[in-house]
């Protein structure tokens, strides 16, 4: 069994900062992709940003410059550094991972953490 647990979001104000976390545990053999995905009520899931096993990364065009993704594969955990954090950044965030276990290769979704910028 392999689970996600998500820790880090909260409330904060407009131009704030947030450290998203994101560990995996359980009977893993590897863990390829890593990611953070966004989800606002009645809208689609969107992805914000990714990091390959190799160090790879890859952000939405709304969060370049202001989110930085970064992995400790020695702790299978990613993190999303969120920077001068605006009220349209208000999502419940997802972490989504690629991983293999001794018998099979799938995706993993945590349960979800809520962000919030306001004043």
């Amino acid at each position: 069994q392999v689970q996600l647990v998500e820790s880090g979001g909260g409330l904060v104000q407009p131009g704030g900062s947030l450290r998203l976390s994101c560990a995996a545990s359980g009977s893993i053999f590897s863990i390829y992709a890593m990611g953070w995905y966004r989800q606002a009520p009645g809208k689609q899931r969107e992805l914000v940003a990714v990091i390959t096993i190799g160090g790879s990364t890859n952000y939405a065009d709304s969060v370049k410059g202001r989110f930085t993704i970064s992995r400790d594969n020695a702790k299978n955990t990613v993190y999303l550094q969120m920077n001068s954090l605006k009220p349209e950044d208000t999502d419940v965030y997802y972490c989504n991972a690629d991983i293999s276990t001794l018998s099979s290769r799938n995706d993993y979704w945590g349960q979800g953490t809520q962000v919030t910028v306001s004043s």
